[in-house]
């Protein structure tokens, strides 16, 4: 099994610096999961740009009306939720990750089962087993793209803040 563990200084901050590193992650569906785990985080302060971001990482599948209304309805109110994903960011300290950003990427004996896509999973410091997310190669180019993600599905609520923690 082929696992990863990626670290990011900092996030892409335009969908121009985000073309701009995906080559060098975008060969390996690890690779691409943990792009989109940066992108989910411009989603609470600028959902245009973390959708724009989202649709790159589809590729030749382009983002639909469906999708952008799913983003809305699962982010909105839990701007904490993407930061979850990433090493270090529980409820106990409101979702705030160690620095630099890890992303830890899994699969399992069944993530292959079907020629040309992956199904790979992401913890969340407020879930109790990882999430899915499906990616796809494209043959032609190598690439591997975003196919279908579960990752914004509820999470336990931060504690810091909550009076009744």
């Amino acid at each position: 099994m082929k696992n990863g563990k990626f670290t990011f200084e900092q996030i892409p901050a335009s969908l121009a610096e985000l073309e701009s590193i995906a080559p060098q992650y975008m060969s390996t569906p690890q690779g691409t999961a943990a792009l989109f785990v940066l992108v989910l985080t411009h989603y609470p302060e600028n959902p245009e740009l973390a959708l724009s971001m989202i649709d790159f990482l589809m590729g030749p599948k382009n983002i639909s009306n469906y999708d952008r209304q799913f983003y809305r309805d699962r982010l909105s109110g839990k701007s904490y939720l993407p930061n979850s994903y990433f090493a270090g960011a529980t409820p106990e300290n409101n979702y705030t990750p160690t620095l630099p950003l890890t992303v830890e990427v899994t699969e399992n004996p069944y993530s292959y089962d079907q020629e040309g896509y992956a199904k790979l999973y992401i913890a969340s410091g407020g879930a109790d087993s990882p999430r899915p997310l499906v990616l796809r190669l494209k043959p032609s180019t190598g690439e591997w793209f975003l196919w279908e993600q579960l990752l914004l599905a509820d999470i336990r609520k931060p504690v810091a803040g909550d009076p009744w923690a």
